[in-house]
């Protein structure tokens, strides 16, 4: 049978909301026009997915130039060969008729939401020849400072030609990540008390109790795939809870639910932690032991600090003492809504499970005001169960065997160093926003001397805040891959802020929210299927790197933004004067070869083998896969690492004294540092900060009270936002797919935006479903559909990230450049900080919301 383009569409309910331009030729759904031989010949070609930062090595299978299909890689230990449900939106994707085609520039000088932008196309020559005009100014001007890169998605290794070491040549220090929106605030439990700020990993093939604690492993963060793989056997093995206020995918499948009111995951961490040492199930092994071999903690009661000897943690006694002997389940009830009985039977099945147990602690639990210290309280129990690199625990991430490109330093000249020492725009570092991810630095000079400074981190959100504080602060503002007027919170003011941008240049794939307020629009390559990179990730106790690569020719005049097109910029900033940034990238060398680039072609594949070199060039003694060279390595698409050693970091972990701490010696001195250089205290600095802990109790994971906006009385409900197990980091709202397979996460229904209310919430309220409503935050609102669904707790309202899209395209949006489909969850969410990681806040039940019928 032969499907045309339109019957297809109509198929998938999409017929009418994706038009009839592009996509000539690319029926790859339909039989193949020629001789009836059976299917046509095909070839699976390897390439990473990055739908999620998972970052899975996946194979497209392409016919006659087209892609038809998406598995996972064959050979990778991460995913085991497979490829999630949003994997699969990728051939959708690249063939998005709504692309951006060719760049384009801006001939309606006037910049607002719903104004049209009276886009052209023009050349590529055209649109670079513009931006490093525009460049140009700002140096000739001495103030390189004023340019801006942020970036989005981007690939781990040639993002440090663009992101990285592009503003540091040009002189400017503006150059702000996406990352502190995403999950960063879950980084502080490990990093404080591990000293490990980065993403865990899971042997979930020997796990007997794992916790999904304000996560969904089987929808989101960072190896569904694998998780997806595991779950059955984990199931009939062992067993499996879910904290979480919402029913989501991982949750039906749970032996003990506990429906936790948003933002009380430290009350629940707290009791959890007081029943494992009441009733005696720490890991003696890990942990240590009483002296006396007698179990001294006692409801209530001090305990001596010398009755116990610890053996990898330090200061479980002082934490006690501190915090936890007064933190019983029935304090926690009254918290968290969760009965005693049912904390106190979920601590039970946690001890016994012991070092086998791995508690998976995902945003929903840290992305709050004052998330800090609900993240280090959960991930605490980790190492009161001593279940810390053991088998069926967790893990830090393993990681692969890259090369680093050359230092820009010899480029750098003098202007570059003088502006580039500017303040940043973010805000970090401030005493109200120490953003202390990572803890502290230590530099020695030539002499010996040390010293020592608090690192300070991206504080993404706060970009727009300093945009409308300091109007004049930025002139040029290159992004890529971004989209943060619908993906950031209070999103209303990226709108303003860039409206007060002189000049910004804007390179994605498809024209967003934030491409309405550009100046030029270049057509990024869509990177799974279009962009020559490397990418290393991990997953499954193995760390891997894989190729990210073409599989199919593109069928519009796309680029990549972080090789293709810095190389193309660079030459014309030397054509006209400035030729540091192109030195800089000609400099470098093929590591076989030895041949230098002449062009953009060549720079982009000469950048992927010096970053992959080690696994394919057969000079290293690698304990991973075996590969015989670069085109071995483009065929395969993939090298994993040797599995991660059991307990490999015990007794060096990368704290102050080299143990887990319960009392943060590591967070004492970044503290230390932090509020020296402010001079001033840290109890100044926490309280400035918002945080309520004084004292000692700054060093220990404590429970704080939930910061929310809006009081119960006038703002009664929780709203709780969630990611879609079709979530493409926000992409995928325009693909057909996505809208019609909606209904396939809990509570959902397919091409519409509805709020889950709970019915007993919805009678009282005489909310029906399916009737349109409006949820109002006490700073903005948005409407969209009632869904009643039992699988919110009540109080809670829960919607799903990614519909309301104004633009992106004709079926994102329900009028594109107008009307949205639905409505967008950061637009109702305040902007908000937690200020000691400088992470956004976007769960924790930060925001109170009404509802009332439209």
């Amino acid at each position: 049978m032969e499907i045309n383009r339109r019957d297809f569409l109509k198929v998938t309910a999409a017929a009418g909301a994706v038009a009839t331009v592009g996509l000539p030729k690319l029926n790859a759904f339909a039989a193949h026009h020629g001789p009836k031989t059976g299917a046509s010949a095909g070839e699976w070609i390897p390439s990473t997915c990055q739908g999620c930062t998972a970052w899975c090595p996946v194979e497209f299978f392409v016919q006659d130039n087209r892609i038809t299909k998406v598995r996972g890689n064959q050979l990778s230990k991460a995913n085991n060969g497979y490829c999630c449900p949003r994997g699969h939106l990728m051939i959708q994707q690249t063939y998005d008729p709504d692309r951006i085609k060719v760049p384009m520039k801006r001939t309606n000088p006037q910049k607002g939401r719903g104004i049209d932008p009276k886009f052209v196309p023009i050349s590529w020559d055209e649109a670079l020849d513009t931006i490093a005009d525009k460049m140009m100014e700002l140096r000739k001007n001495n103030e390189p400072h004023k340019l801006m890169y942020m970036r989005g998605r981007y690939s781990p290794t040639s993002t440090y030609l663009a992101y990285g070491n592009m503003p540091k040549i040009f002189g400017t220090p503006n150059s702000f990540s996406h990352s502190a929106i995403c999950a960063e605030a879950e980084k502080m439990g490990p990093g404080y008390t591990q000293g490990f700020f980065g993403y865990r990993d899971y042997d979930l093939a020997k796990t007997k109790c794992l916790v999904v604690w304000g996560c969904d492993p089987l929808s989101s963060n960072r190896q569904v795939p694998n998780a997806i793989n595991k779950f059955g056997d984990l199931l009939d093995r062992g067993t499996l809870i879910a904290v979480d206020p919402r029913m989501s995918t991982s949750t039906a499948k749970a032996h003990q639910w506990l429906p936790i009111k948003p933002g009380e995951d430290g009350a629940l961490a707290a009791a959890i932690a007081h029943v494992l040492l009441t009733e005696g199930y720490w890991s003696r092994e890990f942990v240590g032991d009483f002296k006396d071999g007698k179990n001294l903690f006692k409801t209530g009661q001090t305990i001596d600090e010398a009755a116990f000897e610890e053996k990898q943690t330090h200061g479980l006694i002082k934490w006690w003492n501190i915090e936890l002997k007064d933190k019983t389940p029935a304090w926690a009830a009254k918290k968290t809504l969760i009965p005693a009985k049912q904390i106190i039977a979920a601590a039970r099945t946690m001890g016994k499970a012991g070092t086998s147990c791995a508690v998976w602690m995902g945003p929903g639990v840290a992305m709050s005001p004052r998330g800090t210290y609900a993240s280090m309280f959960v991930y605490a129990l980790n190492g009161i169960l001593g279940s810390i690199e053991t088998e069926g625990g967790v893990f830090q991430s393993s990681s692969a065997p890259g090369t680093s490109f050359p230092a820009p330093d010899p480029f750098i000249d003098d202007v570059a160093k003088k502006f580039g020492k500017e303040k940043k725009l973010d805000g970090r570092g401030a005493k109200d926003m120490p953003a202390i991810m990572g803890g502290y630095d230590s530099k020695k000079d030539k002499d010996g001397k040390v010293t020592e400074s608090a690192k300070a981190g991206v504080v993404t959100n706060n970009v727009a805040n300093g945009l409308l504080k300091n109007p004049g602060a930025i002139k040029v503002f290159i992004g890529t891959w971004n989209n943060f007027n619908f993906s950031a919170t209070g999103a209303d003011r990226w709108d303003k802020a860039l409206a007060t941008i002189p000049f910004f240049a804007h390179m994605v794939t498809n024209a967003s929210e934030m491409s309405q307020f550009a100046d030029i629009v270049l057509p990024a390559t869509f990177a799974p299927t279009e962009k020559l990179t490397i990418v290393t990730n991990m997953a499954n106790l193995h760390g891997h790197m894989s190729i990210q690569q073409p599989v199919a020719k593109p069928l519009w005049d796309v680029k990549a933004e972080e090789t293709e097109v810095m190389w193309l910029l660079a030459e014309k900033l030397k054509a006209r004067g400035f030729s540091n940034l192109y030195d800089y990238y000609a400099s470098f060398e093929d590591p076989e070869t030895k041949q230098k680039p002449g062009n953009a072609a060549e720079f982009v594949e000469i950048a992927a083998r010096i970053s992959s070199q080690k696994v394919w060039n057969g000079k290293e003694a690698l304990k991973g896969d075996k590969v015989a060279g670069w085109a071995e390595f483009r065929k395969k698409g993939i090298y994993n690492s040797e599995r991660y050693a059991y307990k490999k970091n015990w007794g060096k972990f990368k704290t102050v004294t080299k143990k887990f701490e319960f009392y943060s010696e590591t967070l004492k001195k970044t503290l230390t540092l932090f509020a020296t250089k402010h001079k001033t205290s840290i109890d100044d600095v926490l309280k400035s900060s918002g945080y309520e802990a004084q004292g000692e109790l700054v060093f220990v994971p404590h429970y704080e009270t939930p910061k929310r906006w809006g009081s119960e009385k006038e703002y009664p409900f929780t709203f709780i936002d969630h990611k879609s197990r079709l979530n493409r980091e926000g992409r995928s709202a325009n693909t057909s797919w996505y809208q019609e397979f909606k209904k396939l996460d809990a509570g959902d229904v397919s091409w519409d935006d509805v709020a889950k209310i709970n019915p007993r919430d919805a009678k009282k309220l005489g909310i029906k479903d399916g009737d349109t409503i409006k949820l109002i935050s006490p700073t903005a609102s948005i409407t969209c559909k009632a869904k009643l669904w039992e699988g919110v707790r009540p109080g809670t309202v829960a919607k799903c990230y990614g519909q309301g899209h104004w633009a992106y395209g004709r079926v994102a949006a329900k009028e594109y450049g107008k009307t949205p489909r639905g409505g967008n969850n950061n637009e109702l969410m305040p902007d908000d900080y937690d200020r000691l990681s400088g992470s956004t806040a976007r769960n924790g039940g930060f925001t109170g919301v009404k509802i009332e019928k439209a």
